[in-house]
């Protein structure tokens, strides 16, 4: 039994990676088109959106989501949410329709595909570098002022220790909703750890839970908040997830 167990997990994880290539192949010649200037990323974001929903599906997993806000088309906003696995990405991607662009690490260019359009399309941070750390802000700026969202998983990364429910969040996200003074729109994501974590012999098709917390309004705070409001938006996430465990 357990090698039936072994032998499943990896070639559903094998089959993981297959379907984020199908998509991508499909639409191939559009995807390049919408990536020639900044202005066609609207377009690049619908087909994302097609692709994470084509993913889910095709690794048997189906979302529900609770709405307690719900985004207003055309305006700018911070999403951030807790995070556990890779499917975050494509489930984000599923729930939110106004286009954002993920601010993610470096590494995920390395995938064959996917990172070719992952490296055009994000904002890459190298969490070593403080310069990186420096004009990943400078470019967030520029892509909110051209009306589009930010999402960042305020972690940094996922914690290494899958025991860990939620790590210490870092400020970047926080200064940057407080300079535009945009909403920041806390998420929640209950299971995806379990269904599709980062320990490759684990996992398994199934529903994914999200929450989409009251948004939280910067108006008429200052830079000298941003620790505040960070640990605001972590105790709001946590208590979000402790729900769900209940």
């Amino acid at each position: 039994m357990k090698i039936l167990k072994i032998a499943f997990w990896i070639l559903w994880r094998v089959w993981f990676y297959v379907l984020m290539a199908i998509p991508i192949l499909i639409m191939l010649p559009f995807l390049l088109i919408s990536i020639v200037s900044e202005k066609g990323y609207p377009y690049f974001f619908k087909m994302a959106r097609i692709w994470a929903k084509f993913i889910l599906f095709g690794m048997g997993f189906y979302y529900t989501v609770k709405r307690e806000q719900k985004l207003i088309k055309g305006k700018s906003y911070m999403i951030v949410a807790n995070h556990t696995s890779m499917t975050d990405i494509m489930l984000m991607l599923a729930l939110i329709k106004n286009p954002f662009v993920f601010v993610g690490k470096k590494e995920l260019v390395k995938i064959p595909l996917f990172g070719f359009f992952y490296k055009r399309t994000c904002i890459l941070v190298d969490r070593n570098s403080s310069r990186s750390k420096n004009e990943v802000f400078k470019r967030a700026q520029s892509r909110l002022n051209q009306g589009l969202s930010i999402c960042i998983f305020p972690e940094g990364g996922v914690p290494d220790d899958e025991s860990i429910l939620l790590d210490e969040f870092k400020d970047g996200a926080f200064r940057l909703a407080i300079d535009h003074q945009i909403p920041i729109v806390p998420i929640v994501f209950a299971d995806n750890k379990e269904r599709f974590s980062y320990t490759f012999l684990s996992g398994s098709p199934g529903r994914m839970r999200a929450r989409i917390l009251p948004f939280i309004e910067t108006k008429d705070l200052t830079i000298d908040h941003r620790k505040e409001l960070r640990d605001q938006v972590r105790t709001i996430i946590y208590n979000g997830l402790i729900d769900f465990q209940k």
